[in-house]
């Protein structure tokens, strides 16, 4: 028994929960197969599920090569699909790190088809976060324009990851064509946008306007993201963000409104690496002066005995991936740094080990690195607001 400190409590719940505001979400992807519908590579990919589908190769070798395990009977009837290339999808699988999946309910046992079959097919954007906390403080917001999985924020106990999605989608089959067109609309309670509409004095509209006294559903999503990493707001709820699905404050005022978008806007853009600031590297990647120019394969124990201080008094560090290969100037509060359950710095790494880093990935992990560096100093700008 620990003591818990429920003070707040009665601001906190004036405030709208997340799982309120939006009418659709989801607990992300489980698949109870991914070292097998999974991959890296699309290409690795393709060509294990296609010789999953090839009736020619025997459930033997099926079983050997892939080291998949599964009753004979299970085998049987999932041989008798056919492989669809279009069902070669990516997923947001942890922070920072997009694999590739086969999404088809042949081989995904819980691919929540309902939410996601609008985002793999659509425009959409998602907010991934957990509803309860079981092993950390609050840190868990992450962000999504692909398929999720469960474990896309963490992998500890009950920190099950949910998807948020901005958008809902349907059919709309109009009478003066014969073809179908997919109409959206804001997956929002509308009570609750109205409420804030009031209060900043702004209208609503269903798309992003060009028009000063308006706000959009993407708005309301930067706000709440901002919101989310708000140093003050994570410690000073930290008991309550972690029973239940965060809530966050309705509005202040307009100016409030829009100096929290903003920045929400920034961390959006960050994490989903589409800003242009995560092309402007902080990071090399170097090779030893006395080595010899070997292939780029991970082969240490990645945050352990390889990470070292090259430089106290600036926090920068260096991480070696194998005896002579290593990235270098690494700011230490970003190597240290949460998102969820994972310390993505490290984690991207780890869960490379023994592969080789093309030079793809060398240039993606040093936008890791601008990422989570970048995200450091706008929560300390956030915090520089008063939310409430």
């Amino acid at each position: 028994m620990l003591p818990k400190n429920f003070e707040g409590k009665e601001q906190y719940d004036k405030g709208f929960q997340i799982s309120e505001l939006f009418n659709l979400n989801t607990s992300g992807v489980k698949t109870h197969r991914d070292a097998f519908v999974v991959d890296y590579s699309k290409k690795e990919l393709e060509n294990r599920i296609s010789n999953f589908f090839d009736d020619e190769i025997t459930n033997e070798t099926i079983l050997n090569k892939y080291t998949l395990k599964a009753k004979p009977e299970w085998l049987n009837n999932k041989r008798k699909g056919n492989f669809n290339q279009s069902n070669i999808k990516k997923i947001n699988y942890r922070p920072f790190d997009v694999r590739w999946i086969y999404y088809s309910p042949d081989l995904v046992d819980r691919g929540r088809e309902r939410v996601f079959n609008s985002t793999i097919s659509e425009e959409n954007i998602g907010l991934l976060t957990c509803r309860q906390q079981s092993s950390f403080d609050f840190q868990h917001a992450f962000i999504s324009k692909e398929l999720a999985d469960m474990c896309s924020v963490s992998l500890q106990t009950k920190e099950t990851g949910y998807y948020f999605p901005l958008y809902e989608y349907s059919e709309n089959n109009g009478q003066q064509t014969i073809e179908t067109s997919s109409v959206r609309k804001p997956n929002l309670k509308r009570e609750i946008v109205d409420e804030i509409s009031k209060i900043i004095g702004l209208s609503f509209t269903n798309e992003k306007e060009d028009k000063n006294n308006t706000f959009a559903p993407i708005d309301l999503l930067d706000y709440i993201y901002a919101v989310l990493h708000s140093p003050t707001y994570r410690e000073k709820y930290k008991e309550f963000l972690k029973i239940d699905f965060p809530r966050a404050p309705y509005p202040k005022d307009k100016e409030t409104f829009w100096k929290l978008v903003k920045l929400g806007k920034e961390v959006r853009e960050i994490h989903l690496l589409e800003s242009n600031k995560v092309e402007d590297y902080i990071t090399s990647y170097e090779m030893a002066e006395d080595a010899e120019n070997d292939h780029n394969v991970i082969t240490t124990k990645i945050g352990k005995k390889d990470w070292e201080i090259i430089d106290q008094e600036k926090q920068l560090g260096r991480i070696w991936i194998n005896e002579s290969k290593y990235f270098d100037n690494i700011p230490v509060i970003t190597w240290e740094f949460y998102i969820g359950g994972y310390q993505p710095a490290q984690k991207w790494l780890k869960d490379r080990k023994e592969r080789e880093l093309n030079y793809e990935d060398i240039l993606h992990y040093q936008k890791i690195i601008v990422a989570l560096t970048e995200t450091d100093r706008i929560m300390k700008e956030i915090d520089k607001i008063e939310i409430e």
